[in-house]
């Protein structure tokens, strides 16, 4: 019983996340003495083909650009 408990759980939390989906977004920089010696710009989107497709709409990402 426990084990249908647990996976039941696990389905909802899933599925939440589809549904909502997480954003992680992050910008790191390491220098020294002033020299930037790495950068890294990273964005990690967890979500279903729907929820990512309107966080797109949101922030542009749908938009083409050509540069020919």
């Amino acid at each position: 019983m426990k084990k249908d408990i647990d996976s039941s759980s696990l389905a909802e939390v899933v599925d939440r996340i589809l549904d909502k989906g997480i954003v992680i977004d992050a910008y790191v920089r390491v220098s020294l003495v002033g020299i930037e010696l790495l950068a890294v710009d990273a964005r990690i989107v967890i979500a279903s083909v729907n929820t990512w497709l309107r966080y797109a709409a949101a922030v542009g990402l749908t938009e083409m650009h050509h540069d020919f």
